[in-house]
């Protein structure tokens, strides 16, 4: 590698590590950007796996103290079941199908939200609707690698506060990820040379995520509200561009 491509494997590490420890969640959203200009699609997306799972471990002390359990465990058991269905579908589904569909709502939802002046407390359907949209989001990570947008978008539209909102996302993501990576580890898509560059990787992305996590603590409700709708919203153009094949 040269040296440029060191400098953008840091920055790339630095930037997902910054905005996953303020918003519990994107760092493939900044990183694979950074990354794709030095490394292979096969190790980026690989890293990228590694990284959020480290900095999300990274900041979980932060928030631990409002993990309320009874209010994540649906989306957890419903992540989990989610993920096998999402990898069996790999050989039968086209994902740039559920890219479109999924970039679409990210578009519109966010939107719709961020000018939306009224409140919005949805209790519909209670713990059983958000097993089924942890269930939605592990298919969707399994099949390609986008276990939190739809989560993330659900604990918008649920009247929860920033830390609420925050244990919900950061907690399904990391867990979907950590099965997601037991998940190629067994069936050895981590190689040497993606341990290697996670190790150069790993010093970015801590120090990116302790920058965010004190971005975090002083950040009200509805600035947050704001960041995570414009990273949703961002998502949604990146998905649908990749989804029309540019």
């Amino acid at each position: 590698m040269t040296t440029i491509a060191y400098v953008l494997l840091f920055l790339g590490a630095f930037a997902g590590g910054f905005v996953t420890g303020l918003a519990g969640f994107g760092t493939g959203l900044v990183a694979l950007g950074i990354w794709l200009y030095a490394l292979p699609p096969s190790i980026a997306v690989s890293l990228v796996i590694i990284c959020s799972i480290v900095a999300q471990t990274s900041t979980l002390p932060s928030i631990w103290h409002a993990i309320d359990f009874k209010l994540v465990w649906p989306f957890l058991i419903g992540g989990l079941a989610g993920v096998p269905l999402g990898t069996m579908l790999i050989a039968h589904a086209d994902p740039n199908v559920f890219k479109l569909s999924v970039g679409v709502l990210l578009l519109v939802f966010p939107t719709a939200l961020y000018f939306n002046s009224t409140p919005i407390a949805w209790s519909f359907g209670g713990r059983l609707a958000d097993a089924a949209i942890g269930f939605a989001g592990g298919i969707l990570g399994g099949l390609a690698g986008l276990s939190g947008p739809i989560p993330t978008l659900w604990a918008s539209v649920r009247g929860w506060g920033k830390d609420e909102r925050r244990v919900v996302f950061q907690t399904f993501n990391w867990t979907v990820l950590t099965a997601s990576l037991c998940v190629q580890a067994g069936t050895g898509f981590i190689t040497r040379e993606v341990v290697w560059f996670a190790l150069l990787a790993l010093p970015g992305t801590i120090f990116g995520a302790w920058l965010g996590a004190r971005t975090y603590q002083v950040l009200s409700d509805h600035h947050f509200r704001d960041i995570v709708l414009g990273l949703l919203f961002l998502s949604g153009i990146g998905l649908v561009w990749s989804s029309l094949g540019h």
